[in-house]
């Protein structure tokens, strides 16, 4: 007779998913990827196949925001050196590095804070300050959106903040949450590029959103804006938020949308004509790097998607749905298994707990392969921060239920609260990194032996 599967007593296949991950994140690494997209030669730089030479500029300044703005920023001080004029870039608290051109600002996130408008100001003010002979580097990634808070004429950074809160605890999805923040902004949705403009522009861009929108990641300060004010007013409709978000910010998007706002830059617009952006990394890189490493540890290998979107507990009921197939059937494909998926899923806050979409992935995911022998569910984000909490995800596996049940807990108590920290930091599952640097949304394995 086979022991109940014990995420304790078990070790084996927690630590190989834990590898997988880790896999995952080595490919997105900032510095390296900034590295591997530029190079310096003498006196050029080439980045996406482009060559800038140095000596025809006067100065060169460096800005941007994202949880991975310190490493990308060391990798242009290693690349440019002394090369560089002045630079500010705003990180989330504790991303940090030791710089010498390039000044990080710490500050807030998911809500944006003072530091991080006062920080937007800097970078606002640096680029405004560059000239038609000058180059201008902007580093993006993920979190930029909150890191760079700069309130549209007659707006506060408390009515961002409330607004942000609002459209996070209701599930809207990142591309709704930045068209609003885009269209409440006095620098995101191609306004950094307006200001920089007439300078040449190289925007460096970790993608942390599904299909790598280049004007949604971090609201797109350097891209051209598809969305409109009249999104705005839809979005708000969709999810009945007209008498819960602000007066101020609904009053801005409808006079916006009436034409007394003007509109984000759009392309074919003259300020964009200098301007370069550049994926330098995203979600499909890790997860090819996480497959690699399935495979040396002999797992057959199944990457399920790089975009997964929607209601988390019911991305949770896919995912496990094709575990259960592979444990019965062999398909699609045979044991030893691994999944693996990227994205970004929503949570729609009910309860008043404490978590992120990682841990309820995994909590909910422990309510469907329970009594499922040998099987690991992974699912944390490669920020290394899950919600508001110091865990980057969480571990579910076969005896996740049995173990609560001997502890008196209520798993479907602790999903309806969305109280999935406690219910994992309880049983000794929470998934804690640290802060990686980087990030690229969501990696979700799942091992099947």
């Amino acid at each position: 007779m086979k022991e109940p599967f014990s995420g304790r007593g078990h070790k084996t296949l927690r630590k190989h998913a834990s590898g997988i991950f880790y896999a995952g994140l080595s490919a997105v690494e900032p510095e390296a990827a900034v590295k591997r997209f530029c190079r310096r030669r003498k006196n050029y730089l080439v980045a996406g196949g482009v060559r800038y030479n140095l000596d025809r500029f006067d100065n060169v300044f460096v800005i941007g925001a994202g949880k991975a703005g310190a490493p990308m920023s060391s990798a242009v001080e290693d690349l440019l050196g002394e090369r560089i004029t002045e630079g500010v870039v705003n990180v989330k608290y504790g991303h940090v590095a030791s710089l010498k051109q390039v000044k990080l600002v710490e500050a807030g996130h998911p809500v944006p804070d003072e530091n991080g408008r006062a920080g937007a100001e800097k970078v606002l003010s640096l680029a405004k300050k560059a000239g038609k002979d000058d180059l201008v580097i902007c580093l993006v990634s993920g979190g930029g959106s909150a890191l760079l808070p700069f309130p549209a004429p007659g707006l506060s950074l408390r009515d961002k903040q409330d607004t942000i809160k609002r459209l996070i605890s209701c599930g809207a999805t990142i591309h709704e949450i930045n068209t609003i923040r885009k269209h409440t902004s006095f620098i995101k949705g191609g306004m950094l590029a307006k200001a920089v403009f007439p300078a040449t522009l190289i925007t460096l861009i970790l993608s942390d959103v599904v299909g790598d929108d280049l004007d949604v990641i971090a609201s797109g300060p350097t891209v051209s804006d598809s969305s409109t004010y009249k999104d705005c007013l839809g979005i708000i409709k969709k999810y009945n938020l007209s008498g819960k978000l602000p007066g101020k910010v609904v009053k801005y998007l409808t006079d916006g949308a009436g034409g007394k706002n003007p509109e984000t830059p759009k392309a074919g617009d003259l300020i964009f004509e200098k301007t370069r952006n550049h994926i330098v990394g995203s979600c499909i890189e890790a997860i090819k790097s996480a497959k690699l490493k399935a495979e040396r540890l002999k797992y057959n290998t199944f990457v399920l998607s790089s975009m997964i979107e929607g209601d988390t507990k019911e991305a949770a009921h896919f995912h496990c749905a094709v575990a259960k197939e592979i444990a019965k059937t062999g398909l699609p494909v045979s044991k030893p298994a691994c999944i693996i998926s990227g994205g970004e899923t929503t949570v729609n806050v009910t309860g008043k707990g404490l978590g992120g979409r990682n841990q309820e992935f995994a909590l909910a995911a422990a309510l469907e392969i329970a009594g499922l022998q040998n099987t690991v569910v992974l699912s944390g984000g490669t920020d290394g921060t899950d919600g508001p909490t110091d865990a980057a995800g969480a571990f579910a596996d076969s005896g996740t239920l049995e173990r609560a049940a001997a502890g008196g807990m209520d798993p479907l108590q602790y999903l309806a609260d969305n109280d999935s920290y406690n219910f994992f930091k309880k049983l000794g599952d929470l998934f804690i990194t640290g802060p990686t640097n980087t990030n690229v949304m969501d990696l979700r394995i799942i091992l099947v032996r």
